[in-house]
């Protein structure tokens, strides 16, 4: 009896440990849900590169009814302006916070509707399937939220 606890509590301890690992990264798959709308928008692909800056590219843009997506960024300025939105990266230089686990900072987003770009924070929720991506100017207080729910 005490052998088959013994393997209980690993069995729970391994899963809880595969759970945590999960939860530590924003890499992967993701789908942005508009915060207006409750609509998926696309596909976000967030890679870290070796000094643990991470970085995203929209991979996929979702089509829904009654709404054509655009092709390119005409919006944007600079080297961005009328790039093609599938492919383009609108997260950078995120980086892990210091004081906690689950959230990023120091990043920027880009909206590709309308081509500005804001400061940016996300917080990862303790199960790693979504993270609220949160866009402002200024302080953190004025801006929006979005969802984006692991794809992968």
């Amino acid at each position: 009896m005490k052998l088959f606890k013994n393997i209980l509590l690993l069995g729970s301890l391994l899963m809880m440990s595969g759970h945590l690992f999960a939860a530590e990264d924003i890499t992967g798959k993701w789908r942005s849900i508009d915060d207006k709308t409750g609509f998926s928008k696309g596909i976000i692909e967030i890679t870290k590169d070796a000094s643990g800056v991470y970085t995203g590219k929209i991979i996929e843009v979702i089509p829904r009814p009654g709404y054509t997506p655009k092709i390119v960024c005409d919006q944007c300025t600079g080297t961005l302006k009328n790039k093609p939105i599938l492919g383009l990266q609108i997260l950078n230089n995120m980086k892990k916070s210091a004081k906690n686990d689950l959230e990023y900072e120091g990043g920027t987003i880009l909206d590709p509707l309308n081509g500005k770009v804001y400061k940016s924070k996300i917080k990862l929720n303790s199960t790693g399937t979504r993270i609220t991506m949160r866009g402002y100017v200024g302080v953190e207080v004025v801006g929006r939220s979005q969802t984006w729910i692991r794809q992968d």
